[in-house]
This record gives C-alpha cells, sequence and structure tokens, in this order.
C-alpha cells in the first residue's frame, strides 16, 4: 500500500522513509551514460524478468500488481517478478550499494530527491509516452534540476471529512457546508459538545501546511530555489489553525486520545477531519458504521487550497532492462492499468484520461479529484527532511508557541540546506 504521510499504522500507511536513514551518497549508480548527456536507457536482447518492488499491505496487494501488469507481459514478451518489500528503504539502500537493485520500485516523493542526487534513479521523464497526460503538480513533484525523473504512480489530496448524523443532529444542511475559514470556524463551533469537539486536525506540515497554501504561502517557491517560509501568508495561515485551536471547537488527534484524525473521527470524538482519500479504507475496516461525506477545503485569503500526496514508478540507474523498464511505466501509466489500481490500492490516477472512469467508480470522492488541480506536492529538496521535521516538532506545540517564531527558524534552517 502507498506510504504517504501520516497515514494509519494499522493498514501500513505510516511507512516513514527519512532522509537521515538514507546514506546514498556513497551508493551512486552509473546508468551507462555520462553526467549531463542525453541519457539512453539500457536493454538486454531478447526476453527480459524486470524485478518489480513494491510496498504492500498482503497478497491481495501483490495479487493485484501482478494481474495489472499480465496484459503487458504477453504483448511484450517479458515477465515482471513482483517483490514485496518488507522495509523498502533498507532493501534499496542494499541494492544502490551493491550495484543491483530492482528494475522498477516504488519511489515516495519525500525520498525522491536523496535517490535523485545520489545517482542511484535513472531520469526516464522524456521517455513517457503520455507525459502531457500526467497532472502538473505531480509531475513537478518527481522534477530535479529540470529533470523529470520518474512517472507518477498515483495521488491522494486532502479533504474536509464530516460526519454526516452528527451534521444533521446540530441543524446543519448541505448549503452549511463550509466554503470559508470564516465557515468553518462557525462549523466547528456548532457541531462542538461535550462528547465530541467539531474539528480535529494532524499536528503537522502535512496537515496543516494546507492551511498556509490557501493563505498563499508555502515552504518553498515554486521551483524550490528559495525557501518562502517566512512570510505573512504562511503566519496568516499558522494563525487561523492557532485560532481554531484556541476555541476549543478544534484539537489535534493527542488532545482527544487518538493517534491520527481518522481514528477521531471514526470514534466519534469529533465531526470533522482534514484528511486523504486513505481515510476510507481504514474507516471501512475500524468503523464501518461511521456515515460521512467528504467536501473540498474551505478557501483561505488566496482562494483554494490542499496538499497532496505521490509516489512515482522508480527506475535504477543500474538497471540493465531499462527499456523494458520503461515501456512497462508507460504500459502502467495508461488508463486501464491505472484505474484498475486506483480501485484496487484506494488512491487516485494520476493521469487525466482516467478522470471519466475515477468519477464512475467513486461518485462520492469528487472533493479529492478537484484538489488535482490545485494541489500542493510535498518539499522535495534533498537534504530538507530533518528541517522539516524540526518544523513538525514546532506546530505541535499550538495554539500555545509562537507561529512567527516558528516560520524564522524554519526559514533560517532552510536557507542553511539550500546554501
Amino acid at each position: 500500500m502507498t506510504p504517504y504521510r501520516n497515514r494509519p499504522t494499522r493498514t501500513a500507511f505510516a511507512v516513514c522513509l527519512t532522509a537521515g536513514a538514507l546514506v546514498l551518497g556513497a551508493c551512486s549508480g552509473g546508468g551507462g551514460f555520462d553526467e549531463g548527456s542525453s541519457a539512453s536507457p539500457s536493454s538486454q536482447s531478447g526476453p527480459v524478468t524486470l524485478k518489480f518492488m513494491i510496498t504492500s499491505n498482503g497478497p491481495a496487494d501483490v495479487k493485484l500488481q501482478q494481474d495489472t501488469v499480465k496484459a503487458w507481459e504477453t504483448k511484450s514478451g517479458n515477465k515482471v517478478e513482483i517483490v514485496a518489500a518488507s522495509d523498502m528503504n533498507q532493501q534499496l539502500s542494499q541494492g544502490f550499494a551493491a550495484g543491483s537493485p530492482p528494475d522498477v520500485f516504488f519511489t515516495d516523493a519525500n525520498v525522491f530527491p536523496t535517490y535523485a542526487k545520489a545517482g542511484n534513479l535513472f531520469p526516464y521523464g522524456d521517455k513517457l509516452a503520455n507525459k502531457e497526460d500526467f497532472y502538473e503538480g505531480l509531475t513537478k513533484t518527481f522534477t530535479y534540476e529540470d529533470k523529470l525523473y520518474c512517472a507518477p504512480k498515483d495521488f491522494s489530496a486532502l479533504a474536509l471529512i464530516i460526519n454526516t448524523d452528527m451534521w444533521k443532529e446540530a441543524g446543519l444542511t448541505e448549503a452549511d457546508v463550509p466554503k470559508t475559514w470564516a465557515d468553518l470556524e462557525a462549523v466547528a463551533k456548532k457541531l462542538t459538545t461535550d462528547k465530541h469537539v467539531g474539528l480535529v486536525i494532524g499536528d503537522t506540515r502535512d496537515r496543516v501546511g494546507a492551511f498556509m497554501k490557501q493563505a498563499g504561502g508555502w515552504i518553498v517557491n515554486e521551483d524550490q530555489t528559495q525557501v518562502t517560509a517566512d512570510s505573512p501568508e504562511n503566519l496568516a495561515g499558522l494563525k487561523e489553525v492557532q485560532k481554531l485551536l484556541a476555541s476549543k471547537t478544534t484539537a489535534f488527534p493527542k488532545g482527544v486520545d487518538a493517534g491520527w484524525g481518522g481514528e477521531a473521527f471514526g470514534k466519534g470524538s469529533t465531526a470533522m477531519t482534514i484528511e486523504g482519500n486513505w481515510i476510507k479504507g481504514a474507516l471501512k475496516a475500524d468503523f464501518p458504521n461511521v456515515k460521512y461525506m467528504a467536501a473540498e477545503l474551505p478557501e483561505g485569503p488566496a482562494g483554494k487550497g490542499t496538499l497532496s500526496f505521490t509516489q512515482c514508478y522508480g527506475i535504477a540507474a543500474d538497471s540493465k532492462n531499462q527499456a523494458a523498464a520503461i515501456d512497462l511505466v508507460n504500459y502502467l501509466s495508461t488508463a486501464e492499468p491505472s484505474l484498475a489500481l486506483a480501485k484496487g490500492l484506494g488512491v487516485i490516477p494520476p493521469i487525466k484520461s482516467a478522470e471519466a472512469g475515477y468519477k464512475e467508480a467513486f461518485p462520492d470522492d469528487a472533493a479529492f479529484l478537484a484538489g488535482a488541480e490545485y494541489a500542493q506536492g510535498p518539499v522535495t529538496v534533498a537534504g530538507m527532511d530533518p528541517v522539516l521535521k524540526d518544523f513538525d516538532t514546532q506546530l505541535a506545540g499550538l495554539p500555545g508557541a509562537d507561529p512567527k517564531g516558528m516560520l524564522e527558524r524554519l526559514q533560517k534552517n532552510g536557507e542553511a540546506v539550500l546554501k
């Protein structure tokens, strides 16, 4: 299952791949081309067997992947060996160091820049047959030094999850679904009772950051060459979260004895939460009787804003089967297989041509899909992970902590990395 940030541990969503654990600089693998030249994929003559390493939630995920590649195997004459990683970080690091990594592997956005900087990835983006079909925000996430390194595999985006029973009990209707911060404050107040709060949000940048984006800010500029943390816009976003928390209508998960927003929502400790579409599987498994709906996040002073979480299909620089690997990725990046994987894994296809099929299959997920057009991807600057984790630690101190001081610290630490 896709290891997006801060997903529940029960469903293997909290697979942590920290930059600090990725000591890959000495593991750089040659891809058979000169630095700065046009990368040409290496290949072997005749049918090949591709080793494809995935993160998995169990045998069903492996079978889904095997079933999805069968058509490509038949057409190409090649074979695909699906390997479920027990520890993707460790196994890839060992493979890179030994010069024998898997040919294709899931690559999380948070570790992508570390792999790219170390020379472990083959940059094949210019060889994608349907490059323009991918959502632009996703391809930006996997662009390093002006090169698109790998094809986005899928994505998830944040939305406002509403307990419809609690909503009705508070006398709220569809017309009351919050469209602005002021609306959110109002409904959170109406939904708060002596039994539950109105809203629970995660206490890290992966949730709080949505408010920064809605205010017109973000941690870095568009091409990630400058840190833009210490700005009036970001301060406005953090102050809004601080205001919600101080009002006692909103809480972090720990404030209601929960590990994440989905748990608080499922237990009835909150009427609303801000989470990605992975919450569907968690609620179905652990809280099947909870009725809910998803709405787009309310707009801030700068308009709409949400965050996206994604992975790509990494191809190893040391792979002897790069041509076949690219062909496989091109196949997986078409509508039918992409939609099949999305249905099975609970994620959203990364391509526009699969939109219609996704909407038909998941008519209640329109809010998640809408975010694809304006979602902010994660910071993907090599070496930035410790700085971002420190920011998360500071955010957990809200509402009492100083938002301005947090942003000044993030600015200073981030600039040190970019230097």
